[in-house]
């Protein structure tokens, strides 16, 4: 084997890691703006903005800065009264 051919192999080899990386990664930040961006209220789509570098600084600008429309739960949903423990049983009367 010559050296072009043994260079543009291990070139191959080192792109298809990269690639790899590169989509494992951009899979660990769309997962989470995906659901970030629907609890706020917008299209989960944005989320895809994250495959390219810059895109995915923007978006994560736009979802700190950007008005959520979130119903605030109310407290009495989220706390429920809490529940009374039985009455201890009387005493037997002879």
């Amino acid at each position: 084997m010559n050296d072009s051919q043994q260079i543009s192999s291990i070139f191959a080899m080192i792109a298809g890691f990269y690639l790899i990386f590169y989509l494992l990664m951009a899979t660990l930040f769309i997962i989470p703006t995906w659901f970030i961006a629907k609890k706020a209220g917008m299209s989960p789509w944005l989320s895809l903005l994250c495959l390219f570098p810059l895109t995915g600084l923007i978006l994560f600008y736009i979802l700190a800065f950007a008005e959520w429309n979130v119903v605030p739960v109310s407290k009495l949903v989220a706390y429920p009264p809490p529940v009374q423990p039985p009455y201890p049983p009387l005493p037997p009367t002879a």
